[in-house]
């Protein structure tokens, strides 16, 4: 047993997602509310961290070098995944009741007077406006699958941990506007909410429509392999990250589209009604 745990590969990503679970559960034991309503969302955060822990780990990770099919999951798991289940799970106000009092008063103290939080206290209204973390979502999503950008993560350890970091990121920034999670909400409404999660989705099928329109190969570190497992070829490898992108990959946003268009088509008929002039006998 002590053998396969040498080989457990206890990377940083991997690190944080344990201190994140123990620090959550540390959270849930000090919370109170409905009981049911916490399960659900601790059975959601894991979730989360189980999608991170399945792309961030073997077999995922061993296949990534060979099948691009396998390092498209990974992204899935990492943008669309990952983030809104870990957000459902009410994370922040969770793990921050995890922490000593002392460390959060001190925290929040130099959060909102240290001069060492003037550009975070700055920059963060910015990042979250709903505008600008789509496009960040969006933005990052695209320029990390051109060839030349996608390929170098393919030779470099460090670009590849960056990009992942984005990919996770920025998945946070996007997702929290469509899914409140307390003490942080969106400014959103329900109809824009929908049209947010339509524009990521149309972003996500373009890369996915690309790749399945190419005729050869586009990266390079996939298609100069001399085998793969399974024997597939590089564009049959393609087609099939393709069909990971567009159809698993459009899941989570399908499903946030439809839940705001329900919520919006709700809203509005609660609003007619309310305005309805009452109706006079013999009018």
């Amino acid at each position: 047993m002590l053998a396969h745990l040498s080989h457990w590969p206890l990377d940083p990503p991997l690190v944080a997602v344990a201190l994140a679970a123990l620090l959550y559960a540390r959270g849930m034991n000090r919370r109170a509310g409905r009981r049911r309503r916490a399960r659900a969302e601790a059975g959601l955060f894991a979730a989360g961290l189980g999608a991170l822990v399945l792309a961030l780990t073997p077999p995922l990770t061993s296949l990534a070098e060979e099948l691009f099919w396998a390092h498209m999951s990974q992204h899935v798991l990492i943008l669309a995944v990952a983030p809104p289940l870990i957000l459902l799970g009410r994370p922040w106000s969770t793990i921050w009741r995890a922490l000593p009092l002392r460390a959060r008063r001190t925290t929040t103290h130099g959060l909102v007077h240290g001069s060492w939080a003037t550009p975070l206290r700055g920059a963060a209204p910015r990042l979250t406006a709903p505008p600008v973390a789509l496009v960040l979502f969006c933005g990052v999503l695209v320029a990390w699958h051109i060839p030349p950008l996608y390929d170098a993560t393919l030779r470099s350890s460090t670009l590849h941990l960056l990009e992942h970091a984005l990919f996770l990121a920025t998945g946070f920034l996007f997702w929290s506007q469509l899914i409140d999670s307390a003490p942080f909400r969106s400014s959103l409404d329900s109809r824009r909410r929908a049209i947010y999660a339509a524009l990521a989705m149309a972003a996500g099928s373009a890369i996915g429509l690309a790749l399945t329109l190419a005729t050869a190969p586009l990266y390079a570190g996939y298609a100069q392999l001399p085998s793969r497992p399974g024997e597939i070829s590089a564009l049959a490898d393609q087609h099939l990250a393709a069909g990971i992108m567009w159809v698993p990959g459009s899941i989570p946003f399908a499903a946030a589209f439809i839940v705001f268009v329900y919520r919006w088509l709700d809203e509005t008929a609660r609003d007619g009604r309310r305005v309805a002039p009452p109706l006079v006998e013999g009018s």
